[in-house]
């Protein structure tokens, strides 16, 4: 059964929501977990409707270990979230594929 949204967030304003979400995917406490949610949420949220903005907030109350393990397809995701995840690890793997950082990106000397 998928995590259930505490009461106080689902009345809470939408710009205030997208803030919250792509806080809680960039700040998760694993490292590998921040810099493939950050960024996607980052890059997603703003377009996406209500039931997947639900699912997406389901989806960040789970382990950062289960959900390394589900993006980088060690196991299994629950139905609920597999296609999710799967438009997940697919921008993962194309924006952190050998060759996909600019030279002179965040990081670099």
């Amino acid at each position: 059964m998928l995590p259930e949204r505490p009461a106080e967030d689902r009345a809470e304003d939408p710009g205030a929501r997208l803030k919250r979400l792509a806080m809680r995917a960039g700040r998760r406490g694993m490292k590998e977990m921040d810099i493939v949610l950050g960024p996607w949420a980052q890059a997603h949220l703003g377009s996406m409707a209500a039931a997947e903005l639900d699912l997406f907030d389901r989806l960040l109350w789970e382990n950062d270990q289960d959900l390394l393990a589900w993006v980088l397809g060690q196991a299994a995701p629950p139905a609920d979230y597999a296609g999710l995840i799967g438009r997940i690890a697919g921008d993962a793997r194309d924006r952190l594929r050998p060759g996909a950082l600019r030279p002179d990106g965040p990081g670099r000397r």
